[in-house]
């Protein structure tokens, strides 16, 4: 099991985050490049939750969303090609007194089968950077979607 933690700074407002976190409409590839519109399917949403399916280049999951805590949205993993057991992210957003928000993640990949014990395996060396990076693009993206104004900053994982 590989557990990865992010962090980015962004002046997008908690709310702005969580609108595009639980954005399930066609072009959500514009903000998480790595859930294209042809992986993606609604089984069911709520004020507060969701069961959606979502992928890329072969790899899917299903995941239920629950932001019943607007500023602490867990996406659990109920089934997928390649993950299992405790998968899925965590985002707490967290207003900060200069009007940016902190966004942390932190993603579980565990592995079902060898393909995702593998991947699992390569994501716990090149994780933090792989994931940092489509973080990045997802927070400027978000940022451009509400204002235009970009200024995202990144800061290193913790350890």
């Amino acid at each position: 099991m590989t557990t990865i933690h992010l962090h980015q700074s962004t002046t997008a407002t908690p709310e702005q985050v969580l609108s595009g976190l639980t954005d399930f409409g066609p072009g959500r590839h514009e903000l998480f490049g790595n859930s294209t519109d042809s992986y993606l399917k609604v089984h069911s949403q709520g004020p507060h939750d969701a069961d959606v399916t979502e992928g890329s280049n072969g790899i899917w999951e299903r995941l239920h969303y629950d932001w019943t805590d607007p500023h602490h949205v867990l996406m659990t993993t109920t089934d997928s090609n390649l993950w299992g057991g405790a998968s899925g992210h965590t985002y707490t957003l967290t207003p900060q007194p200069t009007g940016t928000t902190d966004v942390d993640v932190v993603v579980v990949r565990d592995g079902k089968n060898l393909r995702g014990r593998l991947l699992a395996a390569v994501l716990g060396l090149f994780g933090a950077r792989i994931l940092g990076k489509e973080l990045r693009k997802s927070v400027k993206a978000i940022e451009t979607r509400n204002d235009g104004t970009g200024g995202a900053t990144t800061h290193p994982p913790e350890e």
